[in-house]
């Protein structure tokens, strides 16, 4: 049971960030299945190694649930945001260059890679707190803020890519 612990809170963090589609997001429900799924993504992988638990099953599930999370907080939560037009494009290109990273690493390597860098995790935190942050932080600089950090890591990636580096 111990080998699968890290994977059952990963895979948790999926079916409840499928919930939050179904809840209004001022709720304490919201925010408390925010916070878990949140809390999961940074204990499943430390879980997994302090239980020599890792497995390439596990690291797969772990990048699936970090995009659901991540899709279903942009659906419950952009709509939200009034923000100047250049900041949507900004978003949308920085999106686009993520998604070419990973179909551009999967055609290049054969098997879906996710680039873990410190700015990448960095990015993640950020946008993590940006819901929590929202009624007391003013939007655009928090969004505009995001993008840099985000820019900066879609950049570290292709340059990852160009070295055949793995950073996974």
């Amino acid at each position: 049971m111990k080998k699968y612990i890290a994977n059952i809170i990963t895979g948790s963090r999926v079916a409840f960030s499928l919930l939050l589609l179904l809840l209004p997001i001022s709720s304490a429900w919201f925010y408390t299945l925010y916070l878990f799924c949140g809390l999961s993504d940074m204990i499943d992988g430390t879980i997994a190694r302090k239980t020599g638990a890792v497995s390439e099953f596990g690291a797969r599930l772990d990048t699936v649930a970090d995009f659901v999370f991540m899709f279903v907080c942009s659906i419950k939560i952009l709509p939200l945001m009034h923000l100047p037009i250049w900041l949507w494009v900004w978003i949308i290109i920085v999106a686009l260059i993520k998604i070419f990273d990973i179909i551009f690493f999967f055609a290049y390597k054969k098997k879906l890679i996710s680039i873990h860098s410190v700015l990448n995790k960095i990015t993640g935190l950020f946008l993590f707190v940006l819901p929590l942050s929202l009624t007391f932080v003013e939007t655009t600089y928090s969004i505009a803020t995001i993008c840099v950090l985000a820019t900066a890591a879609v950049v570290q990636e292709v340059y990852f890519i160009a070295k055949g580096q793995d950073v996974v």
